[in-house]
This record gives C-alpha cells, structure tokens and sequence, in this order.
C-alpha cells in the first residue's frame, strides 16, 4: 500500500506582524505608514493564507501538506499566528525557524504536521555574499532540517536566493554563491551515505534554466520544475512574463523504480482561481497583498509549488 504525501514551498510575500522592530527594516508594515499595514489586515492575510495552505495537494492526497517551506516570514510570532489560523489550527502544524541577518528581517521556516513528521536536526547555515563593492549582503540564511517522515529519513534545504532588484547581471553571482552553499550541504550530508534523501526548496529569484538552478542540480539532482516553467504558467508574473523562481528540486533517488519505498510522484504549481486577480490587465496574475504601497487585499505575488511522494508501508 503507497502512502501519498504533499510536500510544498510558498512565497508569503511580507508576512509581518504589526510590532515595529527596531533592529529591522520593517517600519513600513507598521500602522500609520503609508501602507497602513494593520492588525485587521495581518488577521486576514494569516486566515487566507491558511486557507490557500490547506488545499495545496489536497486533490491528490486527501490532506495538506505534511512539508511546507514558506519565505518571507518576519519571525516567531507570524509562524505561530499561521499555524494557529482557522484552517489549520486542527491540522497540528509545528515549525522550525530561526530569525536571519536579512535587513527587512524576513525569514525562512519549515512547517511540517507533527503527526507524520520528526525533526531530528535543524540548523541555519549562514550565506556569505558581497555586492559589487565587496561589502556583505546580509541575506536569508539557508535552513536545513533533518527529519523523519513515516520512519523514511529526509533532508531539507528551504532557500530565499538574493533578489534581482539591482539588475539580474549584476547580482547573478550571489545567487551561484547560494547555490554552491547548498552543494557544500549537500556534500557534507552525503558524505557518510551518498544515498540521503534531499529535498531543496525556495525561492531562488532564478528560473530553472538560470546559472544558480543548474549549479544547483548538477549531475545528481532533478528539478520536475524545469518542464513547469512555459510562456503561459509560472509561479509569479513581471512585466507581463512568467518566472518560476519557486522551486521543489530533488535527489535522483528518489526517481529509483525498484527497491526503493520513498518515491517522487509528480511536480506541479498550485494556481487556483482563488490565487489569481479575476479582471483588469492583470488577469490570470497572482493576487498580491500590495502593489508598492497600495493594498489590494490579495494572498500574495507568488503560487506556491507543491510536489507529491509516495513511502510504501
């Protein structure tokens, strides 16, 4: 008998508490900014967001997912007002997260369902990265944990790649420096075992067939995201151009036919018409939080992106 699991990455885009923190850039999500960002509006993102969490994979598997990587989270505080949102607060979520050397104070976490999954280890690894000047980036850290799902050992990556916004050339070497940071995990994991079960998800502000993915992937890996990624679908839209920056990229274990209890099924981008804007010239995007300091009162400006295993009893 196969057990079908979902395993998913999600984008928040700035899931901020309403608290200022003056060791971080967060003003702006603060109330009586220009973005007004509020407890009314933070309690409906969490309860939306919760909702969209719930459904991914559902159809597949008959329950959320048991893995979920999230980025841009602002600390303990949002995880915790996440986990215990109306759609998932029956559904036993924990997390494991730690605050990162990001300016805005953004993070990466791992949520998982405490039901089904052990953590056995977990870490930050810390990204070293300088702009053009030779001065540090303070980026997101890399989160690894290890764990135990259905009593089949699995190591996660969860990733938030240094962004484009000061040009894609001109900040292509820091995201191949993330991904050669990972390669060092991975190697450091497989080193004792080459055959690990790896799982490396995030936002990598890169698509698939960039430098940074291909580093990343190597002989070894597989990324189902590569076939996903087409003129009309991605997992968030700029300037009237798909990308698919969010990615689920495997160990080629895990393609393994025979003898092998815990297996890849399939790779797929979680769009439903709930996520997308319904009119207007944006039609078919995702429906975002805000567009600059406007509220639109959307869920956020990426898809997520899920993948289904399957572990043999």
């Amino acid at each position: 008998m196969k057990n079908l699991f979902t395993v998913a990455f999600y984008n928040l885009e700035n899931l901020f508490d309403t608290v200022n923190d003056p060791k971080t850039l967060d003003d702006d999500f603060t109330p009586g900014t220009e973005m007004d960002w509020s407890e009314k509006r933070y309690t409906k993102k969490l309860k939306k967001l919760g909702r969209i969490i719930s459904q991914i994979g559902y159809a597949e598997t008959s329950h959320p997912p048991v893995l979920l990587g999230v980025a841009e989270v602002e600390n303990e505080t949002t995880l915790k007002g996440l986990v215990n949102s109306k759609f998932l607060k029956s559904k036993n979520y924990g997390y494991a997260h730690f605050d990162s050397p990001d300016e805005r104070g953004i993070d990466t976490a791992l949520l998982f369902r405490k039901d089904y999954f052990e953590v056995l280890h977990k870490e930050a690894i810390t990204l070293l990265v300088n702009n053009e000047e030779g001065v540090r980036d303070f980026t997101r850290d890399i989160l690894y944990v290890k764990g135990k799902l259905e009593n089949e050992i699995v190591h996660i990556l969860v990733n938030h790649w240094p962004s484009r916004r000061e040009g894609v050339e001109k900040t292509n070497h820091k995201r191949v420096a993330a991904a050669i940071k990972n390669r060092e995990i991975i190697s450091k994991i497989t080193a004792d075992n080459p055959q690990e079960k790896i799982i490396v998800m995030g936002d990598f502000n890169d698509d698939p067939h960039n430098e940074s993915s291909k580093t990343l992937t190597g002989e070894n890996f597989y990324n189902p995201m590569e076939l996903l990624h087409t003129k009309y679908s991605g997992s968030l839209n700029y300037q009237h151009s798909w990308n698919l920056f969010d990615q689920i990229v495997i160990s080629n274990n895990f393609l393994q036919q025979h003898e092998n209890s815990f297996q890849f099924e399939e790779a797929n981008i979680f769009n439903i018409q709930e996520l997308k804007e319904f009119k207007g010239k944006f039609k078919g995007n995702p429906f975002r939080t805000y567009a600059g300091p406007h509220y639109l009162g959307g869920i956020s400006d990426h898809f997520p992106v899920f993948s289904i295993f399957s572990i043999k009893n």
